[in-house]
């Protein structure tokens, strides 16, 4: 995970096609030099059709481990608590494939307490994974969202630069703005976990080598 130097902003881009109320959030300083090849993954992978009363918006983490490393975490449709800290528990019903639907139940602390989540896409590959939520016990209506990985080198080593998006509708009584602060918060906590988890896994890791 880069330093505790860096700076954290919400950078609105409307041309990255990530919808009405949206932006994106990056943790690294250098964003002039990075900003055209996250933009270019934005508008490959992570193009949502928001309706109107929704909100949208794509959330960028830099990782000091290699993509094999993060990629095995953010793949386990089965397994979200792997990295994700507000997951106490997940089953999966059915196989593995796309269209599999599991059941999560969430910690207390949040405003909800389950989550019935659909598998959509899970490309091994292109390192792309997209879910959609199709029930339970929160606000997060019409949510949907996909997490790319991009290799890349920090500090000459192998990095993995993440990219996620989301649209979800805005629910009564709260404003774009408020709906996209809460769902950014909740996915920069999971993309730090997932750094975190990802970076001890590399230090753990003796097959390591320079390059990816």
């Amino acid at each position: 995970m880069l330093g505790g130097s860096v700076s954290r902003g919400r950078i609105e881009t409307p041309a990255v096609g990530v919808g009405a109320g949206g932006g994106w959030w990056a943790d690294d300083m250098s964003l002039s030099g990075l900003r055209a090849m996250e933009s270019e993954f934005v508008r490959r992978y992570h193009r949502h059709d928001t309706r109107e009363n929704q909100c949208s918006s794509a959330l960028v983490k830099h990782i000091k481990a290699p993509i094999h490393l993060v990629w095995s975490l953010v793949r386990r449709f089965d397994q979200p608590q792997k990295y994700k800290p507000f997951v106490s528990r997940c089953v999966v019903q059915g196989d593995m494939e796309i269209g599999s639907v599991r059941e999560v139940n969430v910690k207390s602390g949040l405003p909800a307490t389950t989550s019935t989540e659909r598998l959509e896409l899970l490309d091994d590959d292109q390192h792309v994974f997209s879910i959609r939520i199709v029930g339970g016990d929160h606000r997060l209506k019409n949510y949907s969202s996909v997490v790319t990985l991009h290799p890349e080198s920090i500090e000459g080593r192998p990095g993995t630069l993440v990219i996620e998006s989301f649209v979800v509708d805005v629910p009564d009584g709260n404003t774009e703005d408020e709906t996209c602060f809460f769902v950014e918060a909740l996915i920069k906590c999971n993309l730090k976990s997932l750094a975190d988890v990802s970076e001890r896994l590399r230090a753990q890791d003796p097959t390591e080598v320079i390059g990816f």
